[in-house]
């Protein structure tokens, strides 16, 4: 379990194919302390398991299917990935519930400055639009950021300097690829409610419609 609050970037050092997959390793920064081979570690918002630690690099397998599901196919050395350790019984839940489960890839469809900060539209499948409501949270690539706007076929998100600074988001542009996971709650509340309504009703519809239908929101 994680938070989507990303503790470091860290660089790609390599990527070698294993069998239908890929071994990963990346140059580690301090979040690396403590680390031990079996710990679970979000790479740009995918949990993915340490399986070498050797001088200062972390290694990863990643499966076919992880790299199938998600954008870290796409990575090249040089290139840096935001990193959360998984959340400690007794740390701190700063952002919301993250599982490292990626829904879906999304892309950046603009970006725009606004004043000091930057107004993202990101499209999205209907396998995650459909749990994202208005001033909900989302994780894109492992950050955990709150929805400004959910439309037919995209979100639109507000990132503020820090974040921008201190994750691989400062460096996105429009037309770039990004892991998407929505809320776990309410992926929950959203199976509850759309069960409630009976499969006469058919089902569908988003997380907002669901909310509307049960009488939670006006």
């Amino acid at each position: 379990m994680f938070t989507g609050l990303v503790a470091e970037m860290w660089e790609v050092d390599s990527l070698r194919p294993s069998g239908t997959g890929m071994t990963l390793a990346l140059k580690a920064g301090p979040a690396a302390e403590g680390a031990e081979v079996g710990d679970s570690i979000a790479v740009s918002g995918v949990c993915l398991t340490v399986t070498s630690i050797d001088r200062g690099k972390l290694s990863f397998d990643v499966s076919a299917e992880t790299l199938n599901s998600t954008g870290l196919g796409g990575l090249r050395p040089g290139g840096k990935v935001n990193i959360e350790p998984s959340l400690r019984a007794d740390g701190k839940l700063g952002g919301h519930f993250v599982t490292g489960h990626v829904d879906a890839v999304g892309r950046i469809r603009g970006i725009e400055k606004d004043g000091e900060t930057w107004r993202i539209e990101v499209s999205a499948p209907e396998e995650v639009l459909r749990y994202l409501v208005d001033k909900g949270s989302v994780a894109m690539d492992g950050v955990s950021l709150t929805v400004v706007k959910v439309f037919r076929d995209y979100f639109s998100l507000v990132i503020i300097p820090h974040t921008a600074m201190i994750t691989t988001i400062g460096k996105k542009k429009a037309g770039d690829e990004v892991n998407l996971e929505a809320d776990i709650i309410g992926k929950y509340v959203y199976s509850f409610l759309d069960r409630g309504k009976g499969a006469s009703q058919g089902g569908g519809g988003n997380l907002s419609d669901a909310l509307r239908n049960g009488g939670f929101m006006a």
